[in-house]
C-alpha cells in the first residue's frame, strides 16, 4: 500500500514538473547541489545525513526517504494550491507534508518553518566540499555564470578575465596580498585521499573542529596537509606519535628531529596566505615543540 501511494505521489509530482517548463531554465546544472541547497533551508534532526546520502536522487524521492528525519515540531504544511488533495487518495495517505514538500515548486506559505534554521552539519560539509573542489576549475566559473581563462592560457602568461562577483562570501576577508598569492595554481587547495593506512591518524584529522572536508587531505603548495578549516583559513598537520611513553631525553631528541619538517610545512602554508596549526596528543609534546619554536601554533587534540 505504501509503495503504491509513493508511486502515485511521485507520478503526480513528475506531471507537475513537466507542466512547468520555465522552472527548468533556472535549474542548477548539478541536481545534487540543488537538492542540498534546498534542504539547507529546512530543520533536520540528524544534521542532514540522510539528505546527503540521498542528494543524488530526484527531490521527491529524497523527501520521501528522509521525511522522517525532519524536525516536525518546527514545521507546518499547508496545501495552498489543492494539488495534494486532488492528486489521489493513495498520495494523500502518504501524508500532506510529503506531498507539499516534494512539489517541484513550493507555493508561498505552503511550508512554514518555526524559528531560525541552522544548516545541518552534514549538509554544510557537503556544500563546503563542493565549493572547495569547484572554486577554481574552469567548469566552476561556468556554473557560477562567470568566465575564467583556461589553465593552459594561464601557464602561457595570458591575462585572465576578471570574474564577476559570485554572490557568496564563503571565505572570511583576507589581505589583498594573500588573495594575490592564492591565485597561483600551487596555492589552490585540492582535496586528495588520505595518505597511508593509519586509521587512527586519519580519524584525529577528520575530527578537527570545523574541518571543511573530513575524509580527505588537502594539497596546497606541493604539500599534502591533514586538514583544512576554511572558516579560519587554517591548514593542519596532525602528529599522533606516542610521545609520552619516551624518556625525557628521547622526547627532546624526537621533537628536535621533527622540527625542521614542521617549520617547512608552516612556511608552505603561510606562503599561500594560510594559517598553520600542529595537532598533538599530549601537553608534553606541545611543550617540547614550543620550547624549540615559540612561533608555532600547537594544539593538544583532546578529541584524539
Amino acid at each position: 500500500m505504501r509503495l503504491r501511494a509513493c508511486a502515485a505521489l511521485l507520478l503526480f509530482l513528475s506531471a507537475c514538473a513537466t507542466s512547468a517548463p520555465r522552472l527548468k531554465e533556472h535549474a542548477p546544472r548539478n541536481p545534487r547541489i540543488a537538492n542540498l541547497q534546498r534542504a539547507a533551508t529546512l530543520p533536520w534532526t540528524d544534521g542532514g545525513r540522510c539528505v546527503v546520502r540521498e542528494a543524488s536522487q530526484p527531490w521527491p524521492v529524497l523527501v520521501e526517504r528522509c521525511y522522517q528525519t525532519l524536525d516536525h515540531d518546527r514545521l507546518e504544511f499547508h496545501d495552498t494550491t489543492g494539488r495534494c488533495t486532488v492528486a489521489s487518495a493513495d498520495a494523500a495517505a502518504v501524508g500532506i507534508g510529503v506531498c507539499v514538500l516534494a512539489a517541484p515548486e513550493i507555493a508561498v506559505g505552503a511550508v512554514i518553518v518555526l524559528g531560525v534554521v541552522v544548516v545541518g552539519v552534514a549538509i554544510k560539509k557537503a556544500l563546503d566540499a563542493y565549493e572547495l573542489r569547484h572554486a577554481y576549475p574552469e567548469e566552476a566559473g561556468t556554473s557560477r555564470g562567470t568566465k575564467v581563462a583556461s589553465r593552459e592560457a594561464e601557464a602561457q602568461g595570458k591575462p585572465k578575465l576578471k570574474p564577476e562577483p559570485a554572490g557568496q562570501d564563503w571565505l572570511p576577508p583576507v589581505p589583498p596580498e594573500a588573495l594575490e598569492r592564492e591565485r597561483h595554481p600551487e596555492c589552490r587547495p585540492v582535496p586528495v585521499s588520505h595518505r597511508g593506512g593509519n586509521k587512527h591518524h586519519n580519524r584525529c584529522a577528520d575530527a578537527i573542529k570545523n574541518n571543511s572536508i573530513p575524509g580527505w587531505d588537502v594539497l596546497v603548495n606541493g604539500k599534502q596537509f591533514d586538514a583544512l578549516v576554511l572558516a579560519t583559513r587554517t591548514l593542519w598537520e596532525v602528529k599522533t606519535d606516542d610521545f609520552d611513553i619516551q624518556s625525557l631525553r628521547s622526547q627532546r631528541f624526537f621533537a628536535k628531529v621533527k622540527l625542521p619538517e614542521i617549520q617547512r610545512e608552516k612556511r608552505l602554508a603561510e606562503a599561500c596566505g594560510y594559517n598553520f596549526a600542529v595537532g598533538v596528543r599530549s601537553a608534553a609534546h606541545k611543550a617540547a615543540l614550543l620550547e624549540l619554536d615559540r612561533s608555532l601554533n600547537v594544539v593538544v587534540m583532546d578529541w584524539c
